[in-house]
């Protein structure tokens, strides 16, 4: 269950990016006055102090908090991070993106009461305050003494507060979208009081509208946020974090495009050769604007060059170059601008019509802006860029490519930055193509996981199999083992999450969390012919997640279960798949419970 307070634009974009998913959220707002519909949450109101907020995290077993609340909504975010802290759940913020202002007359203020000290020093007497209706109050002993206007909402309530306050109603202007402008020729003020509200904000258009004019800009600076916080700035981002802590909130998940691969592996490189600094972790802006962070392999420094490395990763969507490496040198160049080439891997164009010349290497128009945009936001001198993808010679017969004309290898390509896979054939085919290149590589074993925290668990098990060799089943573990059959697999290993196996074990090769829900029943039977003792049997009437079985079962009884409950999930899966079928029973923090080797 996720907590989201929003009442903003990146609240509604939230709300979207979370219906995308299976799981259930609540979405807050202070007021009742947001409409938003809610296809997988409930919508509730009202301002929560820190224990009331705690409460309601405890009571709802909420596991993730979502800021997606004004960036001056300072109480709410110290507030969100206390309860946090206290019951350690991450929060996620989803912040607005910040443009670079070209003004460089704006007088900055660090708070409300800052800027009534500097326009009073400034010698402001009429001003237009573009802050809101919750700034009146704050901003009395200014507009007490000088002519001032205030901005608000054309809502009943928000002219309610301004004259409860004392505000006069008469110098309340109400908002319209982009009417800034207008109102400085309205009213010609000495000075514009705003605050750093960023792109959803308005703040360019409120700043460029009084720069224009010759009007004095105030600006209050946005509060920072508290350092516990993890920070998005976009749809993509918030899906992929709540990927990486609730993996089965979503039953697909997204990945990164070569494209992406190869900016933040460019711009990797780019800061070793500047700084030295040998980063495991890359933050970069994909096409559409949006920051994004990607984990750095291997990053190699020379005299006059640097190489970096990171392993793509395509979420669910069925593509042969998911787990390659994928590598960019930057080199240092005489000549000015950024001169793309093709390392070992990555193919060459023989025919026209791909925007790019015949013989140029396969590296698609929008990743080359969107490196040279990364790397010349960081150096403007000239560069050369070669990237590499391991294998990629090798797969390139797998793909659409040489229909197209590229040939030698695979080709750098996304518009987007982002790979979404859509629907659950999708995902199938996903499946079966994937298992198509694990055996074209002549895997030894095929190992299919829930998702990417099980993949991580059995790799360690299976520490010599190459990236091919794991594939995500989601929650459709029998079909998978229905690909697997069909293609002869001839040997298997399966890696389930107890939230899964618990399923399982009853005979549900559907695991979605939507369709079937935990017998406790079932797991109490299975508990007792293992044996448990009835301590332990009582625990099964009480639990509320799977995943806390290990710490509420004593060793003793946690040596029978878990053993029992795999042997049901072994034996369910192999009614389907009836060649060598090996299985791992894992606890949430990668413990293994129980493993079937054959």
């Amino acid at each position: 269950m996720i907590l989201v307070f929003g009442g903003t634009t990146e609240g509604r974009k939230a709300v979207k990016t979370l219906d995308e998913g299976d799981g259930r959220y609540f979405y807050s707002t202070r007021g009742p006055l947001q409409e938003i519909e809610c296809a997988h949450g409930e919508h509730i109101s009202g301002e929560m102090t820190e224990p009331m907020m705690t409460e309601f995290c405890r009571s709802h077993s909420i596991k993730l908090i979502v800021d997606a609340a004004h960036p001056f909504a300072q109480h709410l975010h110290t507030t969100v991070a206390e309860v946090a802290a206290k019951l350690d759940i991450p929060v996620i913020r989803f912040e607005r993106r910040y443009s670079q202002i070209m003004c460089p007359g704006i007088i900055w203020c660090d708070n409300y009461d800052d800027a009534v000290t500097k326009m009073k020093n400034t010698d402001v007497h009429r001003l237009l305050a573009l802050t809101g209706v919750q700034t009146i109050s704050k901003l009395q002993s200014f507009w007490t003494e000088n002519e001032t206007w205030f901005r608000i909402l054309d809502r009943d309530e928000s002219k309610n507060k301004a004259i409860q306050i004392g505000f006069p109603e008469s110098h309340l202007v109400f908002y319209k979208e982009n009417d800034t402008a207008k109102l400085i020729e309205e009213i010609w003020p000495d000075a514009i009081l705003t605050k750093e509200s960023g792109d959803t904000g308005g703040f360019s258009e409120k700043v460029e509208a009084a720069a224009k004019r010759g009007v004095i800009i105030f600006a209050v600076r946005r509060p920072k946020l508290p350092d516990r916080f993890i920070v998005v700035d976009g749809r993509h981002g918030l899906r992929r974090e709540i990927e990486q802590r609730l993996p089965e909130f979503y039953s697909l998940h997204i990945g990164f495009t070569t494209g992406s691969c190869a900016v933040a592996a460019a711009k990797a490189a780019l800061t070793a050769l500047l700084t030295g600094d040998k980063r495991n972790e890359v933050s970069f802006r994909i096409p559409e604007g949006e920051t994004m962070r990607m984990a750095v392999e291997n990053v190699e420094i020379g005299s006059d060059s640097a190489t970096a490395s990171v392993i793509k990763d395509a979420g669910d969507d069925p593509d042969v170059t998911n787990g390659c490496r994928i590598s960019a040198t930057v080199s240092y160049a005489s000549h000015p601008g950024i001169s793309f080439h093709g390392g070992k891997g990555i193919g060459t164009v023989t025919l026209s019509g791909l925007g790019l010349d015949i013989g140029e290497p396969a590296i698609n128009p929008v990743p080359r802006k969107n490196i040279s945009d990364e790397l010349s936001a960081i150096y403007q001198g000239g560069l050369d860029v070669t990237i590499s993808l391991e294998n990629g010679e090798t797969l390139c017969d797998k793909t659409f490519n040489p229909r197209v004309g590229i040939t030698g290898g695979i080709s750098i390509i996304g518009t987007t930055g982002i790979i979404r896979p859509f629907s659950h054939e999708a995902f199938i085919d996903c499946i079966r193509r994937e298992m198509d290149v694990a055996l074209a590589m002549n895997c030894s074993c095929v190992v299919i996981n829930s998702g990417g925290k099980s993949e991580r668990f059995m790799k360690a098990l299976y520490p010599d199999l190459p990236p091919h060799a794991f594939i995500h089943y989601g929650n459709a573990v029998g079909e998978t083992l229905e690909i697997a059959e069909a293609k002869n697999v001839p040997r298997l290993a399966i890696g389930v999450m107890l939230g899964k196996a618990v399923k399982l074990a009853e005979g549900n090769m559907d695991t979605h969390s939507h369709k079937i829900t935990v017998n406790r029943e079932f797991l109490k039977s299975v508990a007792k012919e293992a044996g448990c003792s009835q301590a332990s049997l009582a625990i099964f009437d009480t639990f509320n997640l799977a995943r806390e079985l290990p710490a509420l079962l004593d060793v003793a009884d946690s040596s029978k279960f878990f053993p029992r409950l795999l042997e049901l999930c072994h034996r369910h899966c192999s009614k389907i798949f009836h060649n060598t079928l090996e299985m791992a029973l894992l606890a949430d923090d990668g413990k293994i419970l129980s493993r079937i080797e054959l």
